[in-house]
């Protein structure tokens, strides 16, 4: 199965919508949640949704936009969005608890509210990403936060993780690994797991972090035209694409663009599952250059969105996300340079490896007049990968 490129999803089926529950964590009604909660980010900005027109002109398409997620927070990657709005929401319910009364979302960062969330310890396993929007958040709200790398963790990423005040733990193994000993520990010394990764009897705190990101699309939605055809996301467990696709078909619902979701042929558990017709885990193989998406079993909440709202999934070769991340940094004709990560360039790297077939280009229905969304989800958040990349 490892020979696989592209896969259809049989699930999509016309007049399918989310329930309630859908909505709030991956669709239109999460997006007011999280906006309730913006006053406890008083940082907060949109990114830049930006046009790569010359870009799309060469690979034969009418327009590429592509969202920037490198400057969000300072943290250089969407998932700024999910963690940290997890951690708020998690230490806004323990707060309100121990002084019996309402907390603005406001209040969070006040010395009082951080004396009581000082009571709490939070952690999390993570790649990268993830582990540093928690870590921040810990730090922004005045808890303690323990973060599990797991061996193959570049030092400079555990380096930007540590500068939030978060105690590292490494773990042996791979990501999942991590997650492992991230939840066996929490149940040994009583602290609470922000993971973006749900499985059975743990979906509420998954589902917030995935909620946190609807801000995005959003964010997407107001700056941009709303005709896209399609929309290349990657995907590690399968959150931000569930979201991406939950948004669109709350939006929209068969009208929306179709949905390509684009992982590392190395670790390709969404695209297993759709082929298997049910969510699959899949053992670990040789190590990914894209590690942020380096996972081998998809989010239980996220697979049950994916299976009503994603059309396709495409994986793609190592080689292919470095000569990504080389375009955006070099680009064609006059496009904006962009600073992106081997893992945020992945979504085109996705679009190159099609636009290198034709038979997947004619599958996917790719041609002059398609509108392609791309997003960024990462800048360069080890600098010095980054540079060995940019430069090989």
């Amino acid at each position: 199965m490892t020979d696989i490129r592209l896969v259809e999803n049989k699930s999509v089926q016309k007049g399918q919508k989310l329930d309630h529950g859908q909505s709030l964590i991956a669709g239109i009604a999460g997006v007011e949640e999280v906006k309730s909660f913006l006053s406890a980010f008083p940082d907060y900005q949109p990114t830049p949704l930006v046009e790569l027109k010359n870009q799309a002109q060469s690979l034969g398409l009418d327009t590429v936009f592509f969202k920037d997620e490198g400057g969000r927070y300072g943290l250089s990657s969407f998932k700024a969005l999910g963690g940290a709005y997890a951690v708020a929401r998690v230490v806004h319910a323990y707060v309100e608890e121990k002084l019996g009364r309402k907390i603005a979302p406001s209040e969070l960062t006040s010395d009082e509210c951080k004396k009581v969330a000082s009571e709490l310890t939070i952690c999390c396993a993570t790649d990268g990403n993830h582990g540093r929007s928690v870590a921040s958040g810990a730090q922004k709200y005045g808890c303690r936060c323990v973060i599990f790398l797991h061996e193959n963790v570049t030092q400079g990423r555990e380096d930007a993780i540590a500068r939030f005040g978060a105690e590292i733990i490494r773990t042996k193994g791979n990501y999942d690994d991590s997650v492992a000993a991230s939840f066996q520990m929490a149940e040994e010394n009583g602290w609470t797991v922000i993971s973006d990764f749900s499985r059975a009897g743990y979906t509420e705190i998954p589902g917030l972090v995935m909620q946190g990101y609807t801000l995005m699309l959003n964010e997407i939605w107001e700056q941009s035209v709303k005709d896209y055809s399609h929309i290349f996301i990657q995907a590690g467990v399968g959150g931000l694409a569930a979201v991406v696709a939950g948004f669109y078909l709350d939006k929209m619902g068969d009208k929306r663009p179709k949905l390509i979701v684009v992982e590392p042929l190395r670790a390709n558990c969404l695209q297993r599952s759709a082929e298997a017709g049910h969510s699959l885990a899949m053992e670990p193989g040789e190590e990914t250059i894209m590690a942020m998406l380096e996972c081998y079993e998809p989010s239980l909440s996220a697979w049950e969105v994916l299976e009503k709202a994603a059309d396709y999934y495409l994986a793609v070769e190592e080689d292919m996300a470095v000569k990504a991340l080389k375009q955006l940094a070099h680009p064609v004709g006059d496009d904006k340079s962009l600073k992106i990560g081997e893992s945020g360039a992945s979504g085109l790297a996705g679009l190159l490896t099609a636009a290198a077939d034709p038979a997947i280009m004619a599958k996917l229905g790719l041609k002059s007049d398609s509108r392609v969304l791309l997003i960024g989800t990462e800048g360069a958040t080890d600098e010095a990968l980054y540079q060995r990349l940019l430069a090989s």
